[in-house]
């Protein structure tokens, strides 16, 4: 009976914007990387400009959630985001500069993180108890739909050649970043169909509701802590392989073409995953299920540096990554949100981001770092050693 959720009509216009939104997001990403390239910069210019795309955005993630707290329609929000993301690939395709890439980039992670913590927010306070872990699935899975058809795309606008022109390689991205931002713009209208109602009675009964507990006190509970550390892990993981895959495929001559084809295949593996929630909770606890995706994770892309240049074992481990990856993200969500009291749900959604935020500041830049010296394959492998400390840091908090 739980094969077919009985959403709102917001929620699956939600889902569709996030759908379009997701998919122009994730093809400007990569080709920033290769615009990087062909305007001269090197893994540290890529793991700076990754990082850029968290920086800006970090310092107002609390301040959008005490918003999407407040507001009792969360659409203006959804609709916002959606703008900024059309607005960013513009920016980025006319960025005639490694700094004006590094703004639109900001932006982009500005757009990103509008339209996350409102749809977050929309599911965590307007969706049952009982469907949530459905709904975060979908929405997250929403997320992985843009990140599977997105670098599809970015690989077909830069042609089979691995090796070409600088400038036929930014004409390439420039070209593909103006597609990108139409895309986004597509999803504006579907945004302003997502408003979302309570079910139920209104809850405006003239009792002034509980003012909503500050981010020392939302950090005490034990299940947000851990969760923010394992979400960070994961989505910091999913950035790394968008910004260094490119790198690592290049240093080994192979085509970008191929490169898109493998993170689609990550990401189709991490839409089953997350549609297959109701079946793997079934069988296993939330916590459980967590560790698994960190652990699973970890383990096959740590593999996948020595295999690139197989392109059928590569999609092999990325499937089976992706699919362990795209288990955590919905399942944090849910466990964070039923953490906390109903008038701080936004704010630990937001703390959560912000959580993500930092580690998507500060994991690429030192990946780019660390990429120079040892190669790009040594980011991947400093996102694995993450994912394994999260997994032990886990496994000590919940006793598995």
């Amino acid at each position: 009976m739980q094969s077919r959720p009985a959403f709102h009509v917001w929620l699956w216009m939600l889902i569709a914007s996030a759908v379009l939104c997701q998919i122009a997001s994730n093809f400007a990403r990569p080709l920033i990387s290769y615009k990087v390239l062909a305007l001269g910069g090197d893994s540290i210019a890529i793991g700076l400009i990754s990082a850029s795309y968290a920086f800006i955005p970090l310092t107002t993630a609390l301040w959008l959630g005490r918003i999407s707290d407040r507001r009792n329609s969360l659409r203006g929000l959804v609709a916002t985001g959606t703008a900024l993301l059309a607005a960013a690939p513009i920016v980025l395709s006319h960025s005639p500069s490694l700094f004006i890439v590094g703004v639109g980039s900001t932006i982009l992670g500005m757009g990103q993180l509008c339209f996350t913590i409102a749809g977050q927010s929309a599911i965590a306070r307007f969706v049952r108890p009982k469907s949530m872990d459905s709904a975060f699935g979908w929405f997250t899975a929403a997320f992985s739909a843009g990140q599977m058809v997105g670098p599809l795309l970015a690989g077909l606008a830069m042609g089979p050649a691995g090796q070409v022109s600088p400038e036929a390689r930014l004409q390439n991205a420039d070209s593909g970043l103006l597609l990108a931002g139409a895309i986004s713009l597509l999803a504006v209208p579907i945004a302003f169909g997502s408003s979302a109602k309570k079910d139920g009675a209104p809850e405006d009964n003239g009792i002034s509701p509980p003012l909503p507990e500050s981010i020392t006190s939302l950090l005490r509970y034990p299940a947000v802590g851990t969760n923010i550390i394992a979400s960070l892990a994961l989505l910091t993981t999913t950035d790394i392989l968008v910004a260094f895959l490119p790198l690592v495929a290049e240093e080994k001559a192979v085509p970008p073409i191929i490169v898109g084809l493998l993170l689609a295949t990550r990401a189709a593996a991490s839409i089953g995953s997350r549609l297959l929630l109701p079946v793997l909770l079934a069988r296993s606890s939330r916590p459980g299920l967590v560790l698994m995706s960190l652990a699973g994770t970890a383990a096959t892309l740590s593999l996948l540096p020595w295999v690139i240049q197989l392109p059928w074992i590569a999609a092999a481990l990325l499937a089976v990554g992706g699919f362990f990856l795209g288990i955590g993200q919905p399942i944090t969500m849910t466990l964070v949100t039923q953490a906390v009291p109903a008038a701080s749900k936004g704010a630990v959604l937001a703390v959560r981001l912000l959580g993500n935020r930092v580690g998507q500041v500060g994991l690429p830049a030192a990946a780019g770092l660390l990429a120079a010296p040892i190669g790009p394959s040594g980011a991947l492998w400093m996102s694995c050693l993450v994912l394994a400390a999260a997994c032990l840091r886990s496994s000590k908090i919940t006793g598995n």
